[in-house]
């Protein structure tokens, strides 16, 4: 097993109108005027629907250690490039591309400066005032989430060493007004500051009671606080990561984390409908916040699965004797050598009644309290709190094993790595490997794990469908990092990211 070492860490050296597509297609292509007309508070809620991304960002787990080559599926061009690391040239309209997520995404960003751009003059009486300024929170994280996302997905990450030094991406904080604006890159720590001022102004001015009957599907407090503690988390700053994650989680970190032992999760696990509905049930304390991904990541017949070998001996790789890991099962078969978790109901808007054409999507969630105890644990781990990173560990080990004595301790984590008298690995070494193991089994399937790929500097093969070694991805590689669409490089003057 390879193992990560903390010290490793430290050593690690136009968009929304220019994506595009230069098609009638592209809304910047209209008449820039013809909007809607943000002339009251509903409006303007109204419009902040479409301030979610739908591209789902799970396309990157197929880049990933976890993903094999898998026959019997379809796999587009685009596919077999992201496998092999390559810069896919699909277009962007292509669902589960990079292209389609920065498209999506800086469209999701526009409608939310569409609605900051006319709520601070919008004329309203003092009675409206409380919920004009949840109006505008909501407005800010969605522009923050969205800026986050595309900044760790094509910038390199923000580390000990570069500080983020390197090339970000635009941070667009007005609508636009003109057709083929260019503009330039920032660094990726000008991008968080911008990000960061968006989020905490956002989170000051957020008030849950507006949204009340949907409040899962919104920036509601929790999960601002959850994207709080990751945020900090990537830009290393531990203590800050730690205090929000302390704010969401508090001493009853139970609460935000889903019992896969108990008998209602048991009881589902024998309905490939029942048990995604319920892994991402907005009644559940775990989910923080559901999004509607247009997708077929969630498709049995499309792209890649995880080898069944490695499937099965990923969840039984843990330090306990004849323990069972819940996250194994139910899984779907995928092509003739490939398995997938059951975590996303495959869902389908068809464009009429009477059509059989529309738009497959899934229901994501996005921000789990699961993430945010990891997160915790990180940070405390950073920190050489082990007791109370050791601690958050065990809570989210209680409820995803069952059979055994499932009692964490370091001596016992050591001797499971192999490492019982290794000097070379420290006990902040030995806890971080199981938190990057539990990480990764807990997001199988979820777009979570190539941003510790990218973090940790990991590295690995691709086999192809011989079984033979057909690329590695290096531990700098500059691949980690993906293209900027042609599109807005071509159009929008963007500088590429290398190569």
């Amino acid at each position: 097993m390879n193992l990560t070492t903390l010290s490793s860490q430290f050593r690690r050296v136009s968009l929304v109108l220019m994506l595009a597509f230069t098609s009638c297609d592209s809304f910047l292509e209209e008449v820039p005027d013809d909007r809607v007309s943000l002339d009251d508070l509903d409006k303007a809620a109204q419009l902040l629907t479409n301030a979610y991304s739908d591209a789902s960002f799970a396309f990157t787990d197929w880049m990933t250690d976890d993903f094999t080559y898998t026959v019997g599926t379809t796999l587009r061009p685009s596919h077999q490039q992201m496998y092999t690391w390559g810069d896919p040239t699909s277009d962007p309209t292509e669902q589960d591309t990079p292209g389609f997520f920065w498209y999506q995404t800086y469209t999701a960003i526009s409608h939310a400066n569409e609605v900051l751009q006319i709520l601070d003059d919008l004329e309203i009486d003092d009675s409206e005032k409380a919920r004009r300024d949840a109006i505008k929170s909501e407005a800010l994280l969605t522009r923050a989430y969205g800026h986050f996302m595309l900044v760790n997905l094509f910038s390199e990450e923000f580390n000990f060493v570069n500080r983020g030094s390197g090339l970000g991406v635009p941070y667009i904080e007005t609508p636009e007004t003109e057709f083929l604006v260019e503009y330039e890159r920032p660094t990726v720590k000008k991008v968080y500051d911008e990000i960061e001022d968006d989020m905490r102004l956002g989170l000051d001015l957020l008030d849950d009671t507006y949204f009340t009957n949907s409040g899962k599907y919104h920036f509601n407090r929790n999960a601002a606080l959850a994207f709080a503690a990751r945020f900090y988390l990537y830009k290393a700053d531990f203590i800050r990561s730690l205090e929000y994650s302390d704010q969401l989680l508090g001493s009853n970190p139970e609460a935000f984390v889903r019992d896969l032992t108990s008998t209602e999760f048991k009881a589902a696990e024998s309905s490939i409908t029942g048990f995604p509905q319920l892994y991402a049930s907005p009644d559940l304390s775990s989910n923080l916040m559901l999004m509607r991904k247009i997708s077929l990541v969630q498709r049995t017949d499309f792209a890649y699965g995880i080898d069944r070998n490695d499937y099965g001996s990923l969840f039984a790789t843990h330090p306990f004797d004849e323990a069972t890991d819940e996250r194994e099962n139910p899984a779907f078969v995928k092509g003739q050598n490939a398995l997938f978790p059951v975590r996303y109901e495959s869902l389908f808007e068809r464009n009429s009644i009477n059509s059989n054409v529309g738009t497959p999507y899934h229901i994501a969630p996005v921000f789990r309290g699961e993430e945010v105890l990891l997160n915790r644990a990180e940070a405390n781990l950073y920190g050489n709190n082990l007791d109370e990173a050791l601690a958050d560990l065990q809570v989210l080990t209680d409820r995803r094993y069952s059979g055994a004595d499932v009692t964490l301790s370091l001596a016992g984590l050591r001797t499971f790595f192999g490492r019982d008298s290794d000097p070379d690995f420290s006990n902040q070494d030995i806890l971080l490997n199981y938190l990057l193991l539990e990480r990764r089994k807990e997001f199988l399937g979820q777009g979570m794990r190539w941003f510790d790929i990218k973090r940790y500097s990991i590295s690995f093969d691709h086999l192809g469908p011989s079984g033979s070694v057909i690329g590695t991805l290096q531990s700098d590689d500059k691949r980690k990092v993906l293209q900027i669409p042609t599109s807005a490089i071509e159009v929008g003057g963007l500088e590429p990211n290398a190569r």
